[in-house]
């Protein structure tokens, strides 16, 4: 309606403005445990730290030349005049007990070590997740079953079991893989058991019910639904297990069934300097002290990625 003033035109009453759309944002999706997590370990420290002297030691194994020009294969770069030499500019951690250069071994040491506790882990995990999984999803006999399987191997000591086999198909000519076959048969049941027990707590959620309801049959739920849900402790679990199983290769190298020569291992240096450590300790405090940082590494790394993956720890 016109607004009619006393002896003035009519005024037209003033316009509402127009309302202004919305502003553009960005889409805000829900995170995830990974997004989560992945926000948090890239705050800490200790995350950063060990997964810079994890690929460092990776460079180490897969470029080993990248650090030392010396190739300790070459039987010409050993001397036995210089045996225990002393540290020197050519030489930067000294000669060993057959006056190989020590730095060099050391270097070419990680490949080995590194090798065994990755390709350990990896089967470990996968054979374990497998079982746990199946025994998980379907319970009853199939569960108990494999309880009882894993129950013998967790009667065997680790150490000594793996001794026994590895003394026991010395001459198979399997070479580093009889350490990771060892290893593998002795570490798969403690991932079984955390796969095992995270299936059980997730299959009776509500979207697998609602899956099951719509018709999805035992795979396609143990694959699609349960594994992603479960295989965060399996992680956890794995990655502080590669820093035991990378000692427990240098522990087996020690004691004479583990890596053999001529291949190099900083167990099997250890094992070699050992005898004349009272007169040359650095041949056995050089490769100690690379293979405790690696354990090190890993179980630090373990520790963030639990942190970062448990809600309870945050």
């Amino acid at each position: 309606m016109s607004d009619i003033r006393p002896g003035g035109p009519a005024i037209a009453p003033a316009e509402s403005p127009a309302p202004r759309p919305p502003a553009k944002t960005k889409s805000s999706k829900p995170a995830s445990l990974w997004t989560d997590a992945w926000h948090d370990l890239r705050r800490r420290p200790i995350f950063i730290i060990s997964c810079c002297i994890i690929a460092v030691l990776v460079l180490m194994a897969v470029w080993p030349s990248l650090f030392s020009s010396i190739d300790p294969a070459d039987a010409r770069t050993c001397d036995l005049s210089t045996a225990r030499q002393l540290p020197s500019a050519g030489h930067l951690f000294g000669r060993d007990n057959l006056g190989c250069d020590l730095y060099a071994r050391t270097i070419y040491g990680a490949a080995n070590s590194l090798k065994i506790g990755i390709s350990t882990t990896i089967f470990a995990a996968l054979i374990g997740s497998l079982v746990g999984l199946v025994a998980g999803y379907f319970g009853g006999a199939v569960d108990s079953v494999a309880s009882r399987i894993t129950e013998i191997f967790f009667a065997i000591p680790s150490i000594l079991g793996a001794l026994l086999i590895g003394s026991t198909f010395r001459g198979s000519g399997l070479g580093i893989w009889l350490v990771v076959i060892a290893l593998t048969l002795l570490g798969w049941p403690m991932t079984f058991r955390i796969m095992r027990a995270a299936v059980i707590t997730a299959k009776s959620q509500d979207f697998v019910v609602a899956a099951r309801a719509l018709g999805a049959g035992p795979s396609r739920i143990m694959f699609r639904h349960l594994l992603p849900n479960a295989l965060a402790p399996v992680i956890v679990v794995a990655t502080i297990n590669l820093g035991g199983f990378i000692a427990a290769e240098a522990a087996l190298s020690y004691l004479g069934v583990g890596v053999q020569p001529p291949e190099i291992s900083w167990g099997l240096m250890i094992a070699d300097a050992q005898a004349r450590f009272l007169d040359a300790p650095l041949p056995l405090i050089f490769p100690a002290v690379f293979l405790s940082i690696t354990v090190l590494a890993f179980i630090m790394l373990g520790d963030a990625v639990r942190d970062a993956l448990d809600p309870k720890l945050r």
